[in-house]
């Protein structure tokens, strides 16, 4: 069992996938659980005071729980994930663009043939920007582009709704999904995340681990197999939490430093939802009515867009990043391969067995 520690400023544990140890193990903390207490809040104006963007108007705690054996994934050069396929689902077309985008991205550009799979029709988001279901659909299928995914699926179940949905339903499409596409890693919600408050992400989470598990058997939905479908066996699994509040493990902070501009490119795609898409036209088009401008937003409002998102709203992943010497991260509970034990056991009866 992983014993679990708060690590602060003296941040712990690391090593670098497929390298050596980059950061000296610190030993547990006696803090008791929450924020430690020499480590300002993201969600005051003085967590960012000596940041040149101020405040950040989209927060999350950057405050974890961290495993000893921290793992930090770096970039891995050439295409050694090629043939492997992953699929990040989400309940809404910004949850992976805010929380994973950058992760997405790094294992696509690695070879994984990626798939997005939103469970929302994303109604409830954006209307009062005289936005609604049809201009969502159409930002959702630019952030699956702007990720590098070959394509985007949608259930199209009722947004902030989902909760009164069957989730039975929900995880035999996705079982259904995970096997047509022959899923190796899934990128999600934590469905342990109990701090929570959005009903979509819990079910959405939910139905995704338990498709993991089921997609990989041979008795479940035997029709698939009669239709030619074969198991599909996720044995990868990056969690991310919305509002980890310190109980969500973190055991593999990614390092998406070369891939922040996809994950910028992601969230400005979602112009119907805030806080990113076309916030930085519209604060360049406000203050040119003002007779004033703002440098940092350029000349034309693609260029608002992407410097608002990258300058205003990639802050907590920098923040994150600087904690381990990088420059943007992504913290997740990663759940690797597990031991193949028939495998194994037959590899030891080839390896022993005599002759009678």
């Amino acid at each position: 069992m992983e014993r679990r520690s708060f690590l602060s400023r003296s941040i712990a544990g690391g090593i670098a996938l497929g390298g050596a140890p980059v950061l000296a193990p610190s030993p547990p903390a006696q803090a008791p659980a929450g924020r430690p207490s020499d480590l300002p809040s993201p969600l005051t104006p003085a967590a960012h005071a000596n940041r040149s963007s101020g405040y950040s108007p989209f927060t999350t705690p950057d405050y974890y729980t961290y495993a000893d054996n921290l793992v930090i994934e770096r970039n891995n050069p050439g295409k050694p994930h090629q043939g492997k396929v992953l699929a990040a689902v989400q309940a809404h077309s910004d949850d992976i663009p805010l929380f994973a985008g950058g992760t997405v991205a790094k294992l696509i550009d690695e070879g994984y043939t990626g798939y997005l799979i939103r469970i929302s029709n994303d109604e409830a988001a954006g209307r009062t920007l005289g936005y609604g279901v049809v201009q969502n659909e159409i930002d959702y299928q630019n952030v699956a582009k702007a990720l590098g995914c070959k394509k985007a699926f949608s259930f199209y179940y009722r947004n902030h709704r989902m909760d009164d949905c069957a989730e039975i339903e929900i995880r035999a499409r996705l079982i259904f999904l995970f096997r047509v596409l022959q899923v190796d890693t899934l990128i999600a919600m934590d469905p342990y995340n109990h701090y929570d408050e959005n009903p979509d992400h819990l079910v959405a989470a939910r139905a995704a681990e338990a498709a993991c598990w089921m997609a990989g058997g041979g008795k479940d939905y035997p029709e698939h197999y009669k239709a030619g479908l074969k198991p599909a066996h996720v044995r990868e699994k990056y969690y991310h939490a919305r509002s980890p509040q310190g109980h969500n493990l973190v055991n593999r902070v990614v390092d998406v430093s070369s891939y922040i501009d996809h994950k910028v490119r992601g969230n400005v795609a979602n112009k119907g939802k805030g806080p990113a898409g076309a916030s930085g036209s519209r604060l360049r088009q406000e203050l040119s009515r003002q007779g004033k401008k703002l440098p940092l937003l350029g000349n034309d409002d693609e260029t608002a867009n992407f410097q608002y998102v990258k300058h205003f709203l990639m802050d907590d992943w920098k923040l994150l990043g600087e904690r381990f010497g990088l420059q943007y991260a992504e913290a997740f509970r990663y759940i690797g391969p597990q031991p193949n034990y028939s495998a194994n056991i037959r590899k030891y009866v080839d390896q022993h067995a005599v002759r009678l």
